[in-house]
């Protein structure tokens, strides 16, 4: 009988996770820092990670109180990360003291730390003692109080006046698990019946073909996941196929691009509604492309899928035009700050509108592969109005020929969406997105 597998000391979970705090301080995404993650320890620093990047405007605001010159790099990651962690004794992961503890071991076991241990323990055991006065002394700071830069809360403030404060809020909680239950090999009941045979429990219907999960669960204990029966897509995203696709003729052979594919979720769920479509799948990385192949294959589905820049297509068009384009824009990942606690703090404030002249040179490079009457829907998830409205106004002001159809516009994970034709079931708690639905109009004779 093999001997039970030991869990890793919690100072090795610090160690990791504070190195995750300075590399996104550094400008390094979490996903690439976790990825090179010893495997044994990746669940727990990839958990305690994302609780500190949640909580990491706050820890910055004690630290500053606590040391009076900020830390060399490590030294101030390892103490960050140890108040964001512990500075909330009712939600931290571990009891605080044990916290404080294992942070002064963790800073004792390496090298770029060992010399400043004594002074960890010092901030620490203060913060202890101080704890209530230092946590009062940082509500007045608008970072420490919603967690994220200055400039994004100022982005919101102005672009929802009426309810900024509640988006910050629900951008703290982690976002929920929904499924795409793939319409071809069954419908969403017969597959919530499923769930229950194997012991889950039966989602929330979302959508049209979504299923909310009140608890996430691993991929492989999904009834027919790795069959390609259904697939885990924000009910938001869900949206994508069915608004570019509805309206569309129903003959065999549509001509459809999906131009900046990756990972392939909407490419699949397009497939999964018109089984007969040509699809073309475009990403720029080899690497991506490759995740839009496993994709395709877990679903048993065929597409076009190219290693190509969306925004040249003179190396990669055939000439012939498609009947409905997807053009799911770079953008800054404001809409999804749930689900990648980091990227509020690895956005500058001018990335906005960087990306969104991206988005603007993409809509006009790909306009013309559209053929008249076809439709081109164009996304982000994005929140900010930089990288939605205001990106589609500048283009329809451009494009006589483009017709704005009925369309969701911004999204946001605070309300329900209205006018969508959804049945009975609303979005449940979805991802913030934005949608613009363009048909081209035949040229004047």
């Amino acid at each position: 009988m093999s001997a039970a597998v030991q869990a890793p000391p919690l100072w090795q979970l610090l160690q990791h996770t504070a190195a995750a705090v300075q590399a996104v301080g550094a400008g390094k995404s979490l996903t690439a820092q976790l990825d090179g993650v010893p495997s044994a320890l990746r669940p727990g620093v990839q958990a305690l990670s994302f609780h500190a990047m949640r909580q990491l405007g706050r820890a910055r605001a004690l630290r500053a109180l606590l040391a009076s010159r900020k830390p060399p790099p490590a030294v101030d990651a390892l103490l960050c990360c140890a108040l964001a962690l512990g500075w909330d004794e009712a939600q931290a992961p571990y009891p605080v003291h044990t916290l404080v503890s294992q942070t002064v071991e963790a800073a004792r076991r390496q090298r770029q730390t060992q010399a400043q241990a004594g002074f960890i323990n010092a901030c620490l055991r203060r913060f202890l003692r101080e704890r209530e006065t230092l946590v009062a002394q940082t509500d007045a700071d608008p970072q420490a109080r919603w967690n994220h830069p200055l400039w994004w809360i100022e982005r919101l403030q102005r672009d929802y006046p009426q309810h900024w404060q509640l988006l910050l809020e629900r951008a703290g909680h982690p976002a929920p698990m929904t499924l795409r239950v793939n319409q071809q090999r069954g419908s969403v009941a017969q597959y919530q019946q499923r769930l229950l045979d194997a012991g889950l429990a039966a989602g929330m219907p979302v959508g049209a073909c979504g299923l909310q999960l009140a608890q996430a669960v691993p991929v492989h204990q999904l009834p027919g996941f790795d069959v390609g029966d259904v697939s885990v897509q924000d009910a938001a995203a869900q949206l994508a196929a069915p608004l570019l696709l509805q309206g569309l003729p129903q003959r065999p052979g549509l001509r459809v691009l999906d131009a900046c594919a990756a990972p392939g979720g909407k490419t699949g769920h397009l497939l999964e509604m018109r089984p007969d479509a040509e699809v073309v799948a475009l990403e720029i990385d080899a690497a991506r492309c490759e995740r839009i192949h496993q994709n395709l294959q877990r679903l048993s589905l065929r597409a076009k899928v190219l290693q190509a820049d969306a925004s040249a297509p003179e190396q990669w068009w055939d000439g012939q035009s498609f009947d409905a384009i997807l053009l799911d824009a770079p953008c800054t990942a404001s809409g999804i700050v749930r689900r990648h606690p980091d990227v509020r703090w690895l956005r500058r404030p001018e990335d906005s509108a960087q990306l969104a002249r991206t988005q603007q040179d993409l809509l006009d490079r790909l306009w013309p592969l559209l053929a008249p009457g076809g439709r081109l829907l164009y996304c982000t998830c994005s929140q900010f109005r930089t990288e939605g409205d205001e990106v589609m106004a500048a283009f329809l002001r451009r494009n006589t020929q483009a017709c704005l159809l009925p369309s969701p516009g911004h999204l946001t994970p605070s309300a329900t969406p209205a006018g969508l034709s959804l049945g009975d079931n609303a979005l449940g708690e979805h991802d913030g997105f934005y949608y613009a639905l363009l048909e081209k109009a035949a040229p004047n004779p």
